[in-house]
């Protein structure tokens, strides 16, 4: 088994650069991440082989990359503590992911949710890397001998399926990749839309009024609160009969780190309008100061550049330790 670096254990996550980040990302991902790097050897990759499942247009998507790095940076993760890096820059997950295709059932990718929701809402471009996108997830993760894997519950069954792969490969050679375990946090994993608070917040949603972005103006962030759907009644409470009342409290409650029950509190006898207006005015606290550090970030091109070329290697040199292993294992023949 790879020695894990600094006898610390290792952390892999990452998010396709298909658009930009919104508070459920930072609150379902990249504050854990930022906690996470103290404790853990981290290697954050921008997912851009993924995001290739959808179309792209390729200026856009280069763009997209930079800002989601910068957007990393903007979050509070330190660059010189995690490995900060473009997936594709490293060309060992896609060569493991193609040895790891050999070893997944085609049911067991027909089977996964997510294929068949993005099959649906995308039937013009039903491809076969939609269908394989969870054995390249695989490889991303396997590569780094990852204990840990910061999911949403959306993604709970693609790390399952990582899970049997690394399992089955084991048993067929003996131990080559660590098993590993999900990090979900219990609170803001899931942000709901706004609009539609029974369905999750999404950075590709049509309906822009859904979605708080990273970079969304102080107007814009308190015009969407105040527009956001509520419910029946006037109670300010957590319910699932309230899951507009319920994302909002939800949202206080992250940006002013106080429990939902606290927030509950904070608003007994007060109206919706008094807690849109409260929540409105937290968020924009909560992102004013993510959202100028992105943007003076996203002027320093060099700077960027200089940490996913840093990146690039130092992923890649980790990475290539468990390639090398695999490939010796099914009998693939090395250069010398």
């Amino acid at each position: 088994m790879t020695e894990l670096l600094n006898n610390k254990k290792v952390i892999l996550s990452g998010v396709q650069p298909s658009g930009n980040l919104t508070i459920g990302h930072l609150t379902g991902a990249l504050s854990q991440w930022r906690q996470m790097q103290e404790e853990y050897d981290c290697f954050y990759m921008i997912a851009d082989l993924h995001s290739l499942t959808i179309r792209q247009e390729a200026k856009v998507l280069r763009e997209k990359t930079l800002d989601t790095l910068a957007m990393y940076i903007a979050c509070g993760i330190n660059p010189d503590i995690s490995t900060l890096f473009v997936q594709s820059h490293n060309p060992y997950h896609s060569q493991l992911q193609w040895i790891l295709n050999c070893y997944t059932g085609f049911g067991e990718c027909s089977k996964m949710t997510q294929f068949k929701d993005k099959s649906q809402s995308h039937s013009d471009n039903i491809n076969v890397g939609l269908f394989a996108y969870p054995i390249l997830q695989a490889a991303d993760i396997l590569l780094y001998q990852a204990d840990l894997v910061p999911v949403g519950e959306d993604q709970k069954q693609h790390l399952e399926l990582t899970r049997n792969i690394a399992q089955r490969f084991n048993h067929y050679y003996s131990d080559t990749f660590k098993v590993p375990e999900p990090f979900i946090p219990k609170v803001g994993a899931k942000i709901m839309a706004l609009q539609e608070p029974t369905k999750k917040m999404s950075k590709t949603d049509v309906n822009e009024k859904n979605t708080i972005f990273l970079t969304d103006t102080n107007e814009q962030i308190i015009n969407k609160i105040k527009r956001s759907v509520t419910d029946s009644g006037a109670d300010i409470r957590i319910s699932d009969e309230k899951p507009g009342i319920t994302n909002l409290i939800t949202l206080y409650s992250i940006a002013s780190e106080k429990t939902l029950k606290e927030v509950e509190e904070t608003f007994v006898g007060s109206n919706y309008g008094d807690l849109k207006k409260a929540v409105g005015e937290k968020i924009v606290e909560y992102i004013s100061p993510i959202r100028n550090s992105f943007f003076d970030l996203k002027k320093n091109k060099d700077y960027l550049m200089q940490i996913i070329t840093t990146g690039a290697e130092k992923s890649s040199n980790v990475a290539f330790k468990t390639l090398r292993k695999v490939q010796k294992k099914v009998g693939l023949l090395p250069i010398k």
